[in-house]
């Protein structure tokens, strides 16, 4: 099956090939643990999630590596402003230590995770630490010092950019302009230039060039290429990575390795907008997972809302556009209890619709396409109700919406719900099929799903 991707490297749609043909070699950028995840970063993670199992659809392996970044994150890509696990402490009153930094990073860590399982996303190969990496940050940063292509300042140990050609290739068109116009020179050689060790006499390890931490872009680089090799396949992040962290991470990997290119593939998604704005968490749209279930929201209505915009065009949110995503969610499953019960043993099913299906996925996961020929297949006729439920368990296990998991759940069903059950039980034996789409409405707008079975109906929270 050919798979084609949109590289970030090239600025071109290309075939994807791996370097071996059996595996993939996988590194995304994950989070740092100094605060809860916001649905912005979360739709990242939906993106990758949904870039493995259409790798896994294609018949490869993935060892995918996504590290914690729990030190050493400053406020800023350029190394500028507040270490970020510093401001963590400073915001919930812990001792400004290592310990303090691992009791924050911990807390937030299981709280990205948590979010991770309730979106259906599956866990990396490898979620490696950075702050139990300091000695091969320290081994890499020396290793650089010795092909000369570092230099100190009285703050830390900084990458001459100036001595690799290439800089910036990853971004030529806006590098300079947009960003390294931005940052501030200091004693810096060139406003490029990136830090690789800053110094810290109350916080950090113990270093040939001083007592600190390691910088941001470095990390990323020792994990991934001690996890993945010295090249691997495809690294993801958001686009705000392009021009400097992703930027200076290829520039010290291939400056230490001595191998060109450090990676194949760039992917980068584009970000979640609200009310036209970027979603940061030093800003005032800074919604978690939890706030969305607070309002009644399943964690899944939020992952099928990303699937209908396409990675690389900014995802508009809005509780309207999420109202939609669970309506049609909640349509899906209530379709999928109803076929769940028409299936017994293996059938032989048409290809049409997988063939249509798999063509999206690997059209650049083009999920929006996808979706619609899911919908397509179930509205169907000529398609018999087992296949449709056969093909709906296929495309799940690339939409990642957990079908397979879905049951009626077990609980008291209020009174109100109860009767138009039965109302509608009775309205459908009559062949009042009106009268019936229309009681399932209003046990929908009441929060159930009805599906129908060969013994009458069975409810479920939706």
């Amino acid at each position: 099956m050919a798979f084609t991707v949109y590289n970030t490297l090239t600025k071109k749609r290309e075939l994807f090939i791996p370097r071996q043909p059996d595996e993939v070699t996988l590194y995304t950028c994950g989070p740092t643990v100094y605060n809860y995840a916001h649905i912005g970063n979360l739709r990242a993670y939906v993106f990758e999630d949904l870039l493995k199992r259409v790798l896994l659809l294609n018949g490869y392996a993935v060892k995918h590596i996504m590290n914690i970044t729990d030190v050493g994150h400053l406020t800023s890509d350029a190394d500028e402003g507040e270490d970020k696990m510093t401001k963590g402490l400073r915001r919930e009153k812990l001792p400004l230590t290592l310990e303090g930094m691992k009791i924050l990073a911990e807390k937030y860590t299981n709280a990205f995770n948590a979010d991770l399982k309730k979106l259906n996303i599956i866990p990396p190969t490898l979620q490696p630490k950075a702050s139990e990496h300091v000695a091969e940050n320290l081994k890499f940063i020396s290793d650089l010092e010795k092909k000369g292509f570092t230099y100190r300042t009285s703050d830390g140990v900084y990458f001459d950019t100036s001595k690799v050609k290439d800089y910036g290739k990853l971004a030529p068109t806006y590098q300079e302009a947009e960003e390294h116009a931005r940052i501030k020179k200091g004693e810096k050689k060139h406003p490029r230039d990136f830090a690789l060790w800053k110094f810290n006499k109350d916080l950090g390890w113990d270093a040939p060039w001083g007592r600190g931490f390691p910088g941001w872009h470095i990390e990323c680089s020792v994990m991934a290429s001690k996890y993945l090799g010295k090249q691997f396949d495809i690294h993801c992040g958001g686009k705000e990575h392009i021009p400097v962290h992703h930027t200076n991470e290829i520039a010290q990997s291939e400056a230490a390795w001595g191998k060109k290119p450090w990676v194949k593939y760039w992917l980068h998604h584009e970000w979640l907008e609200l009310g036209g704005e970027k979603m940061a968490k030093s800003g005032e749209n800074f919604i978690t997972l939890s706030t969305l279930e607070e309002k009644g929201f399943h964690p899944l209505d939020f992952r099928y809302l990303c699937l209908g915009t396409h990675y690389r065009k900014p995802l508009m949110f809005s509780y309207e556009a999420l109202e939609g995503a669970r309506q049609a969610r909640r349509r899906l499953v209530e379709r999928y209890l109803q076929l769940k019960k028409s299936t017994k043993g293996h059938k032989k099913v048409r290809l049409e619709y997988w063939e249509r299906f798999i063509a999206d996925v690997n059209d650049d996961l083009n999920t929006p396409k996808a979706l619609a020929t899911m919908w397509d297949m179930l509205h169907d006729d000529d398609v018999k109700e087992y296949e449709k439920y056969s093909l709906l368990l296929r495309f799940d296990a690339v939409l990642g919406l957990h079908l397979k998991e879905e049951k009626p759940q077990v609980e008291k069903i209020p009174a109100a719900v109860m009767q138009l059950a039965k109302e509608r039980l009775e309205a459908r034996k009559r062949q009042d099929w009106k009268k019936a789409d229309q009681l399932r409405e209003e046990i929908r707008k009441l929060g159930y799903i009805v599906g129908d079975t060969k013994e009458g109906y069975e409810l479920m929270k939706g």
